[in-house]
């Protein structure tokens, strides 16, 4: 994403956390910060993509008293709706104003610049991000303050749904006698034809849970997905058993990619098993 930033011709320090993650960024023409003070000091327009909300928090913490007035946040993070709207309170109380822009599309949307943005928040603030936005992926405002969050969650539960059920399909063709790489094959093009399908279907044949996006962060997001559905007063019953699932194999599994979905059903189902191949675990 930096070197999307870079390329479309924009100013940009790095700052990390672990700070040998930013060491390859400085060839590509960034500037590698020695701290978080020194990385937004100048800043018009600061980017935040961490693991969660309470890191989100502790960066902005740690950059407050370095900010400049006006200086407009971006997170682009996968948190909660109310960590967004807390984080949108907090920087506005010291005079700065707050996007939530969380993304989909991977490590290969954000190598080729394809990524769906979801941006919440004032307009007038999403209109000032998305020059820099647009250097990533395609940009939509979806609302208010902790909007782009609910985008990227319904976006997260359609994935781990879809996930989910391509796996039954698989196992079902399996078990039923039919040869699931061809019912794949048979299914891609009609009604049924996803990414997920094509993507994740082939890693489940395969058996290649190698991540990609990890059990641990499709729990976390699916936990939100729910966090976000009480607070919004409805109820999602498909979603708690995706929740179930992915909760199933996180302490063993947590790093494993998400269709590792395949797994938690198999030991619903013992004695059924999805192809030949070994198990590829991180």
């Amino acid at each position: 994403m930096v070197r999307r930033l870079l390329a479309g011709g924009f100013a940009v320090a790095v700052w990390n956390r672990s700070a040998g993650k930013t060491a390859a960024l400085a060839d590509a023409g960034a500037h590698v910060a020695a701290t978080v003070a020194e990385a937004v000091a100048q800043a018009d327009i600061v980017m935040s993509i961490v693991s969660d909300g309470p890191a989100v928090a502790l960066s902005i913490a740690a950059a407050l008293p370095a900010l400049r007035a006006g200086t407009l946040w971006v997170d682009m993070s996968s948190t909660r709706q109310s960590e967004a709207q807390q984080f949108d309170a907090t920087l506005r109380a010291h005079g700065c104003a707050f996007v939530d822009a969380p993304v989909s599309g991977g490590v290969g949307g954000a190598v080729a610049g394809t990524l769906a943005i979801m941006a919440g928040g004032e307009a007038d603030d999403v209109a000032r991000a998305t020059p820099a936005l647009a250097a990533m992926g395609r940009v939509t405002h979806v609302g208010p303050a902790g909007s782009g969050q609910v985008a990227k969650l319904c976006n997260q539960l359609i994935v781990g749904g879809t996930l989910n059920i391509v796996a039954e399909a698989l196992l079902l063709a399996q078990a039923a006698g039919a040869s699931p790489a061809a019912v794949r094959d048979a299914i891609r093009g009609g009604f049924a034809e996803s990414r997920i399908l094509d993507v994740h279907g082939q890693r489940m044949l395969e058996r290649n849970f190698l991540p990609g996006g990890q059990v641990k962060t499709q729990l976390k997001d699916m936990e939100n997905i729910l966090a976000a559905a009480a607070a919004a007063g409805v109820a999602l019953p498909l979603a708690s058993l995706v929740t179930e699932r992915y909760a199933s194999i996180a302490g063993e599994l947590p790093h494993a990619d998400h269709a590792a979905a395949l797994l938690a059903l198999e030991r619903l189902n013992p004695g059924h098993r999805v192809g030949t191949a070994d198990d590829q675990l991180p």
